[in-house]
């Protein structure tokens, strides 16, 4: 049975992970078992709870929790605060536009290398930090035939909650590591180990001497590892240098670039496996 709170202070400590910490708080980087996430709408969550995440607490209007009763159902008795919207907004300080939050326990970190053992398309994000590039390029790596994320150790979050939001809930659903765990990890070390686990390198990227994505030779490596970079500045010449292919996506009208987002969407289905 659901544990149903009516919020009558908003000073409580237990409301401090919806509305006072910030997100890297919630992270937790010194004790990282204690570390949660928030994840939000009804449709996120339940992905969240299907790829085995632990819910801790709920926080949702009033009018939502009749439709939340099959979620709640799947979550024993963990509480779940609710006021209404206006009260919520107050809380918060914005408006719960789907109504429902989760605050969820963080998983063990996966290892980069498990990830990529048994990977043939993975992608990495060097160092992109726009909680919604990220959000965006995981629901693209999930349906677009990535079998995997890696994060080089200055990208955002992908638990970040506006990522988790934007992703549609395929942070859960696609695994991601972090290849290295500072700064110094990348490129050179990173692109290393990636080589040696039998990745090819493409690097997402304007150069003159860049291939097109439609090039028959990226259609031959059993297994690719798809590279692109942060937004404004892109992959940096270090990262360029040391990768198999340069690649670019021919453009027309001008135009001499795509958004990262929009850029993965197509590279991952031009260069998924077929």
């Amino acid at each position: 049975m659901p544990n149903i709170i009516e919020i009558t202070d908003f000073h409580a400590p237990e409301l401090d992970m919806f509305a006072r910490l910030t997100e890297a708080q919630l992270r937790n980087r010194k004790e990282p078992a204690k570390g949660i996430f928030i994840a939000e709408s009804g449709k996120v969550i339940g992905h969240a709870l299907d790829a085995g995440y632990t819910p801790v607490a709920f926080l949702m209007e009033h009018k939502q929790l009749a439709g939340a009763a099959e979620l709640l159902a799947r979550c024993g008795d963990v509480p779940v605060y609710t006021a209404s919207n206006d009260l919520l907004s107050q809380l918060t300080g914005f408006a719960l536009t789907r109504g429902v939050l989760c605050a969820m326990r963080r998983p063990a970190p996966l290892d980069a290398q498990t990830l990529c053992k048994s990977a043939k398309r993975i992608c990495i994000l060097d160092g992109i930090v726009d909680a919604t590039n990220v959000g965006a390029i995981f629901r693209s790596a999930a349906a677009l035939g990535m079998d995997g994320v890696l994060l080089t150790p200055t990208c955002c979050d992908p638990l970040y909650r506006r990522a988790v939001r934007v992703s549609m809930g395929t942070v859960f659903q696609i695994p991601w590591a972090r290849i290295g765990s500072q700064a110094s990890d990348w490129p050179r070390a990173g692109i290393a180990q990636l080589q040696a686990w039998g990745f090819q390198t493409a690097a997402l990227a304007l150069s003159d001497t860049a291939i097109s994505i439609e090039d028959p030779r990226l259609k031959q490596p059993e297994k690719l590892a798809v590279i692109l970079g942060t937004e404004g500045d892109g992959l940096s010449s270090q990262t360029i240098a040391q990768c198999d292919y340069t690649v670019c996506i021919p453009m027309y009208h001008g135009v001499d670039s795509l958004n990262v987002a929009a850029a993965s969407a197509v590279a991952f289905w031009q260069l998924r496996r077929k």
